[in-house]
């Protein structure tokens, strides 16, 4: 069965955010659990944490359907060692805050090595960063996302998510989510059923089926190889309808969080529907 969503707004408190999603007609969500502009945010209180888990339950929303996002601040690779230790206590605070929450993932961008390291260390970095929160939290899984390749980005080969799963010690708190305008762009080309089915054996091949946690379902303004992040509404990009079609009823994108990011909330629901109607 397909769990699709978005990525809604906490106004109004973070316990608003299964409410946002139900009115979508969604089936799993994705939030930020603090501001991700900024490196500090106000604490989750208890009673928030409390109408958050209440909500989620009395709207159906379980847990591992749900799939926060972190800081665009934190960068787990980063060759400043200040920095890096910013982005360490800024991830596990959020790791923490999903605990509070009684979530159960919290998707990443891996990082970047600013054009000052190379591409190993840089890995090897976000590795061990993720070692060293990993071993103070509990219950709460790094779902790291694949990225376009902008700039000094890393994460837009599926070789760069299995070196990082890799040099993870506890494999079973790590997992991807695969974003489609981002590995598109990455060049993975997904335009053609022929393409669709090469680029994810290449995923199985290389990273495992049994670590995909989620996927951000965007299409994408920019082609194949670009490594350019510009998303899309369903069906109006590079992509086409035809990928999201064969996505739907790839009985391997069962039982996972499938969040919408395109540039238009007031067409969610409507995109939603649309998925949800490729499945038949």
């Amino acid at each position: 069965m397909k769990y699709i969503g978005a990525h809604v707004s906490t106004d109004g408190g973070v316990a608003s955010a299964p409410v946002h999603a139900a009115q979508l007609g969604a089936k799993a969500f994705a939030i930020f659990t603090r501001n991700p502009s900024r490196w500090k945010s106000k604490e989750i209180s208890g009673a928030d944490a409390e109408a958050f888990r209440r909500n989620c339950q009395e709207l159906g929303f379980l847990p591992k359907f749900i799939l926060p996002h972190d800081s665009f601040l934190i960068n787990l690779g980063s060759p400043d060692n200040a920095k890096l230790k910013m982005s360490q206590e800024a991830f596990l605070d959020e790791m923490k805050r999903c605990e509070q929450l009684g979530l159960t993932m919290l998707n990443f961008h891996p990082g970047s090595h600013l054009n000052e390291i190379s591409e190993q260390e840089c890995l090897g970095r976000i590795a061990d960063s993720l070692n060293r929160i990993l071993e103070q939290t509990c219950g709460v899984t790094a779902v790291i996302e694949s990225t376009a390749g902008q700039g000094s980005n890393l994460g837009f080969r599926f070789e760069h998510l299995a070196e990082i799963i890799d040099k993870v010690e506890d494999k079973s708190r790590i997992g991807v989510c695969v974003d489609t305008c981002h590995s598109l762009a990455a060049g993975y080309d997904f335009t053609t059923p022929e393409g669709y089915s090469a680029a994810w054996k290449e995923f199985g091949d290389i990273v495992g089926f049994h670590y995909l946690r989620g996927m951000h379902l965007n299409d994408s303004r920019k082609g194949v190889g670009s490594r350019v992040d510009r998303h899309a509404p369903i069906g109006e990009g590079a992509l086409g309808k035809e990928f999201f079609t064969l996505l739907m009823r790839d009985p391997r994108m069962d039982d996972i969080p499938l969040i919408l990011e395109t540039p238009d909330p007031s067409r969610w629901p409507e995109e939603i529907a649309w998925l949800y109607s490729q499945t038949i």
